[in-house]
């Protein structure tokens, strides 16, 4: 089954629940994980089913580059602040380059999400 992680910093939770609502069919028919916060909204107001794991600043974001690395992870929306230092920038270093170096789907912004929620259907 496909498996795609859900990412979003404080200022784009709202954006991801939109992409996640206008999406909500496809992702249904993913296995769905993602970082406490973020993952709990996606549960309260969509009803997804969806692992959670840690918030990206207790190392949630390593976390879900661990399984990254052991090769459980489709793709990753990562909705990120660019205009926001964050408190855990490290570890969302690591998790962009985690993904390059393992070669695994990653989006950044909503337009990128389109394109990966809609090649990983195909």
């Amino acid at each position: 089954m496909t498996r795609v992680a859900l990412i979003a910093h404080d200022e784009k939770k709202p954006d991801l629940i939109d992409f996640a609502r206008a999406h909500e069919d496809q992702l249904r028919a993913y296995e769905l994980i993602a970082t406490g916060t973020t993952g709990k909204r996606l549960i309260d107001e969509i009803g997804l089913e969806v692992e959670r794991k840690e918030s990206g600043p207790l190392g949630g974001d390593m976390m879900i580059g661990s399984e990254v690395a052991e090769g459980k992870l489709d793709g990753v929306v990562f909705l990120r602040d660019p205009l926001r230092a964050q408190p855990h920038e490290p570890d969302i270093s690591a998790l962009l380059r985690i993904c390059d170096v393992h070669d695994t789907a990653l989006a950044t912004n909503l337009a990128s999400a389109e394109f990966l929620i809609e090649g990983l259907a195909e």
